[in-house]
């Protein structure tokens, strides 16, 4: 049986909030982000940090279809062929967040959180991410947690936060 480790803690959310704020500051870069599942977390794990005005720009809350056509320009076309929950759609989601803010670096999530809405091919707990900074290409994974509705939700947090971690440190 597959096992997911317990959902990251208040603490582990806020240090690794904590360390993208560092690293942001440190190349005087902003971030902004593409929310879906998480609904606005991830926003609020970086600006409960004291400061974060100065490396967070904004984020987008695009819980709908219609609100990623809207306010992230993802084409229809590539929700009706692969899905709000998709490689394509986090990408597009980037791809508006960094076209829609005066941010240098994104990240983007859009899963399915349950306890409804799964399917064979996307079960409850999958979650697509995007990260992407200006000068480069958007880069996707797709996880699987599981868990709760809240569970999925913080490593869903969690995980992109990582993400955007791991981006630096590639960059070096």
């Amino acid at each position: 049986m597959k096992q997911t480790p317990a959902p990251p803690s208040e603490r582990r959310l806020h240090d690794l909030a904590c360390e993208v704020g560092d690293r942001l500051r440190d190349r005087g870069w902003q971030l902004a982000t593409a929310e879906s599942c998480t609904g606005g977390w991830i926003a609020k794990l970086i600006t409960d940090r004291a400061g974060s005005s100065a490396w967070f720009d904004r984020g987008f809350v695009t819980y709908s279809n219609n609100a990623k056509c809207s306010m992230l320009d993802v084409p229809e076309e590539v929700l009706a062929r692969q899905g709000a929950v998709s490689a394509a759609a986090v990408t597009a989601m980037v791809t508006g967040a960094l076209r829609n803010s005066t941010a240098q670096v994104a990240v983007a999530v859009s899963g399915i959180a349950g306890p409804e809405g799964g399917t064979a091919e996307k079960p409850v707990g999958t979650v697509w991410f995007g990260w992407g900074t200006e000068a480069g290409e958007v880069l996707t994974e797709r996880r699987e947690f599981t868990g709760n509705r809240d569970a999925v939700r913080r490593h869903a947090a969690a995980h992109a936060l990582q993400g955007v971690i791991q981006l630096f440190t590639d960059e070096g």
